[in-house]
């Protein structure tokens, strides 16, 4: 009697711990459910500073190859050149923080500043002759040149600190995202170097591996700079003719339209889904400008040759949005950098200079 009273009690014991563990379950698959994912890992996250770089890899022996295929280096060169090269870890961080991901409101008065309006207006009369030269040669309003020149290089104060082979081989081998890009960049960084003979190792820029007062990328160095003194050298570093005339060259190959309009408000609100997807779709996004006219109902002036405008969207301190209609020379300035907020800076900087 009294071992049936223990059995019965036993059961119901059991049974009552595996009635609250089955209550419990869902609650601990809850949480389990409800924890944050992993986050990836930065690429500054996974190498340490002056990490030595690695010139067995596959990539770094296929760079080689080419570089002695199809460019004439000797291993002999490379092997001198590329010895001890270490990753430059700073640079790796600042990627990954770069002024263009910010809105506009927090972008725009980092550039333009009372300082850089001043001097602005100081280097257009210092250069008037200059630049009337390169407003007739290559067709670039003035004000346009000086506001590039100023929100680049602070007229040629900041070029960076970086050293330019130890950035661009730390985003080659380092930065898994772009790094298809910096090898092309690496590539025309030794080019230029051997061109305009330059020691690869002497050079400074900015963290993305630009340089000069002009802040080229390699390939826009030997694509867009010219020689505008006529010394047989393309010096972006201290000649201001070169400078001046190079920054407006690369506008000029981009069809930049001397007088022509840049940008046309259009609202704070677009009111078509076609002008909806082709803001989402940024500087791809391309419409009739006659179309977005009629969208918006706003008059609109007609670009050069009939051609497209973008939808750009500026975010303003209150909340709300500011719609441009970005015109072709609109356009020509994200040639140069892609980001919208960049061309709109440079714009609104070019038109204080006028005030």
């Amino acid at each position: 009697m009294i071992k049936d009273k223990m059995t019965n009690t036993t059961t119901r014991q059991l049974f009552s711990l595996l009635l609250a563990a089955l209550l419990i379950l869902p609650l601990i698959a809850g949480t389990a459910s409800a924890a944050p994912a992993k986050t990836k890992p930065l690429a500054a996250d996974l190498v340490e500073d002056g990490q030595l770089i690695s010139l067995t890899s596959s990539r770094y022996q296929k760079l080689f190859t080419e570089l002695q295929e199809k460019h004439g280096f000797s291993r002999q060169e490379l092997d001198k050149l590329f010895k001890e090269v270490a990753i430059l870890r700073r640079t790796l961080e600042l990627m990954d923080k770069q002024w263009e991901a910010r809105p506009w409101y927090e972008y725009y008065p980092r550039f333009i500043t009372a300082k850089t309006i001043n001097e602005g207006r100081k280097k257009l009369k210092k250069h008037r002759k200059l630049l009337d030269r390169i407003e007739k040669e290559l067709g670039v309003e003035r004000e346009i040149v000086v506001a590039i020149w100023g929100i680049e290089s602070r007229y040629g104060k900041h070029k960076g600190a970086f050293n330019m082979f130890r950035t661009l081989n730390t985003m080659f081998d380092a930065y898994p995202r772009r790094s298809a890009f910096y090898r092309e960049q690496l590539i025309s960084y030794l080019l230029l170097c051997r061109e305009n003979k330059i020691d690869p190792k002497g050079i400074t820029g900015s963290y993305g591996g630009a340089f000069g007062q002009t802040q080229f990328i390699p390939s826009s160095f030997r694509e867009y700079a010219v020689d505008f003194d006529n010394d047989n050298r393309r010096d972006v570093w201290a000649s201001i003719p070169d400078i001046l005339a190079s920054i407006a060259n690369y506008l000029h190959r981009y069809k930049w339209t001397f007088e022509a309009p840049i940008y046309l408000d259009i609202g704070k609100e677009l009111q078509g889904e076609k002008l909806k997807e082709a803001y989402k779709k940024g500087r791809k996004g391309l419409l009739p400008w006659r179309e977005v006219m009629a969208t918006q109902k706003v008059p609109m002036i007609p670009p050069p040759g009939d051609r497209e405008v973008t939808i750009v969207g500026l975010e303003q301190k209150n909340g709300t949005m500011r719609y441009l209609a970005g015109y072709p020379n609109f356009q020509a300035i994200t040639k140069w950098n892609n980001s919208n907020r960049y061309a709109m800076a440079v714009t609104r900087l070019a038109a204080r200079f006028k005030d």
